[in-house]
């Protein structure tokens, strides 16, 4: 079942009702997605997730206060990231593996920190530590003035070479193909609470790297050589500090350099996961 027509399923937890969507065999160790700052589940790249999901069952769902879900969306990481166990706990499942991309990799941070039973890999992607460099609201205006972009995440995700952009389009399309039961695009209460999540979480020092130490799970970080909103040496400074680490850095790519090579990223993040 691809993401562009599986069903969007229910479950409730702790007063949240959680929208989601399961892909692939019911089966097995699930990977858990968690999206980035302003994402819904209609944000992924179906060349990414319906990819994986051939695999391996793939769970795409929306954090509380997001799309589909009820509540009022955190704040700060920490409450995100309790959220996200309480979602993952409806599961049923001994343990889950995470892709955690931009916002959602500091979610999957503190997941893999603080429940090391129930997290198995762990996939980090376009992210940063706590602590970490972060330059959101500079991306942003730099992006809302490129009039001629069709969508903020062109210049977000991608770079301006032809490439790239050609690739973004591409990323633009695949997105836009489901139209029944789509997600309801975040508004600017969710973009105001996201970004003072993701803003605190990098103003907020470790100077010990208490959060990345206490992670003693495999991990993959992936970055693309011009992230612009969080820079890839957050990923090297990342790779440095954690126990069991991999790093790949994709050329000539933004932020969204696992939308703008998938099936190079799909190919790796498979390997990973099956070692």
């Amino acid at each position: 079942m691809s993401i562009e027509i599986a069903a969007t399923e229910f479950v409730r937890k702790t007063g949240i009702r959680f929208s989601f969507r399961w892909l692939g065999p019911r089966r097995g160790r699930p990977l858990v997605c968690l999206q980035h700052f302003s994402g819904t589940m209609d944000s992924w790249d179906p060349a990414v997730v319906n990819e994986l999901s051939r695999r391996r069952p793939v769970i795409v769902f929306n954090n509380t206060g997001v799309g589909g879900t009820s509540g009022k969306t955190p704040d700060n990481i920490d409450q995100m990231a309790e959220d996200a166990a309480a979602f993952i706990s409806t599961l049923c499942a001994p343990s889950v593996d995470l892709l955690g991309f931009s916002l959602g990799g500091m979610v999957a941070q503190v997941l893999a920190s603080e429940y090391p039973g129930g997290i198995g890999k762990v996939i980090l992607a376009g992210t940063a530590p706590q602590g970490g460099e972060e330059h959101l609201m500079e991306a942003l205006q730099d992006a809302i003035a490129q009039k001629d972009a069709p969508d903020l995440r062109l210049p977000l995700f991608f770079t301006s070479s032809e490439a790239s952009r050609a690739a973004g389009l591409d990323f633009l399309k695949r997105t836009s193909v489901r139209t029944a039961g789509r997600d309801p695009d975040s508004g600017e209460e969710i973009m105001r609470q996201q970004a003072k999540a993701l803003i605190g979480w990098c103003a907020s020092k470790d100077p010990t790297n208490s959060v990345l130490k206490a992670i003693q799970q495999p991990v993959l970080l992936v970055g693309g050589s011009h992230d612009t909103m969080l820079p890839n040496v957050n990923a090297i400074d990342m790779f440095r500090h954690l126990a069991n680490a991999q790093l790949m850095l994709y050329p000539d790519a933004g932020q969204g350099a696992i939308f703008q090579y998938p099936s190079r990223f799909v190919q790796h993040a498979l390997h990973f996961l099956s070692e």
